[in-house]
């Protein structure tokens, strides 16, 4: 058994912020076990590598003998988090989110244990509320203080619509704890408003009050968004090896710390001698694969990882050129960035900018320095961006 300080330690990796710190060491000193909360609308079918923050965070607690709750928000995901959001967003059918429901289950015990996990569904005691329940609920916030969350008073002031339903998210998020008498609630750190709502209703209900860590947002392979299958900048949970394998790799060295302190399982003090072994002169690639194979086995499995190795050696290690690459034709004319935007080699021409500038993108081989040279009709040109991305593309 840890103590409390060995316990907090581990806790705090990572962490943004703990509210309130002194409380969660008295219940911790309790040494009673501690309900720890993190909820997830399945508002998607499949989770990438930014959700995992949290569920890693869940998986520590668990090994610390913890009671881990995961809620998965079915009622929630009906109304539509409004969190960063600048509009109304649609909710989901009852049916896309019992669906992606499931598939949440699946992802997520391939990281937490399923024997001591106890999976929830806030439809158990939402959907029991009658009118009068949640008119009562509702009496217990003002919209002033709504109007404190940054998305909503931004809205506010810019005349943009906030629909009453919208208010009842944070409600409801908050009623969870009370339902569930969380010791602890989980969240990125744009959940900051919900936790401690939930925190507040636990008071008005007469129950003990949650703490709530918050953990940052994991940013994407870009190195500066969020990660986001929208923004495709994303390592997906069910990525094929492969794939998954060559986005690592394609991280900035100066991201991969970040990943390895927010998604590896790896000690802090092993973290701390790689960056040692590279400032000794190890190759960053080295450290690099070593956190692509620890990831694929946790997702896939250890044989898959190695495969994926040799795979991305045969193909990559010497700049080799893969024999499985598109090809396309496109409307010549246009400007380097432009091309690589529709050859769907970078998310946007601004992107190809970028990409260009970094030296990262190559045309048969060599490296291109002017994103905005006009590329001529007539030509068939291998390109590439970063390490692995490839198109045989014949310019009509």
């Amino acid at each position: 058994m840890k103590t409390v300080q060995e316990q907090l330690a581990i806790i705090k990796r990572g962490a943004e912020e703990i509210l309130v710190e002194k409380e969660l060491i008295e219940k911790l000193e309790s040494g009673k076990p501690l309900r720890v909360k993190a909820g997830f609308d399945p508002t998607a079918a499949d989770l990438h590598l930014g959700h995992t923050v949290l569920i890693n965070k869940l998986k520590q607690f668990q090994d610390l003998g913890h009671e881990v709750l995961f809620l998965i928000g079915d009622f929630t995901a009906m109304i539509g988090d409004p969190t960063g959001k600048s509009a109304t967003r649609p909710p989901l059918t009852a049916e896309e989110v019992a669906q992606n429901a499931e598939t949440y289950k699946e992802q997520v015990f391939k990281i937490l244990d399923p024997a001591k996990t106890t999976v929830m569904f806030n439809s158990e005691w939402m959907s029991k509320m009658s009118a009068a329940d949640m008119i009562q609920l509702a009496g217990k916030q003002t919209v002033a203080r709504m109007l404190e969350r940054n998305d909503f008073g931004d809205r506010y002031a810019s005349n943009t619509p906030i629909a009453i339903h919208e208010f009842l998210y944070p409600l409801v998020q908050g009623y969870d704890s009370v339902a569930m008498d969380a010791d602890i609630e989980l969240g990125g750190t744009d959940q900051k408003f919900n936790l401690l709502m939930g925190r507040t209703l636990q008071g008005h209900y007469g129950k003990p009050q949650q703490c709530t860590l918050t953990m940052p947002i994991l940013e994407g392979l870009d190195g500066v968004q969020k990660m986001s299958k929208s923004l495709n900048n994303y390592i997906g949970i069910k990525d094929e090896p492969n794939d998954m394998f060559g986005k690592v790799m394609s991280v900035s060295d100066e991201l991969m710390w970040r990943y390895y302190e927010l998604l590896s399982f790896e000690s802090l003090e092993t973290i701390e001698g790689l960056k040692e072994a590279i400032a000794n002169g190890e190759n960053p690639r080295n450290v690099k694969v070593k956190l692509a194979l620890e990831l694929i086995t946790r997702f896939h499995s250890e044989e898959a990882a190695n495969n994926a190795l040799k795979d991305f050696e045969t193909k990559f290690s010497k700049n080799a050129i893969p024999d499985d690459i598109d090809e396309l034709t496109i409307e010549g004319g246009m400007p380097l960035a432009n091309i690589l935007k529709e050859a769907g080699l970078v998310a946007s021409t601004s992107d190809g900018h970028r990409m260009t500038k970094q030296g990262a993108v190559k045309i048969d081989g060599e490296k291109v320095e002017d994103s905005r040279q006009v590329m001529p009709a007539g030509t068939t040109a291998v390109y590439q961006v970063g390490k692995r991305k490839f198109a045989k593309i014949t310019l009509s």
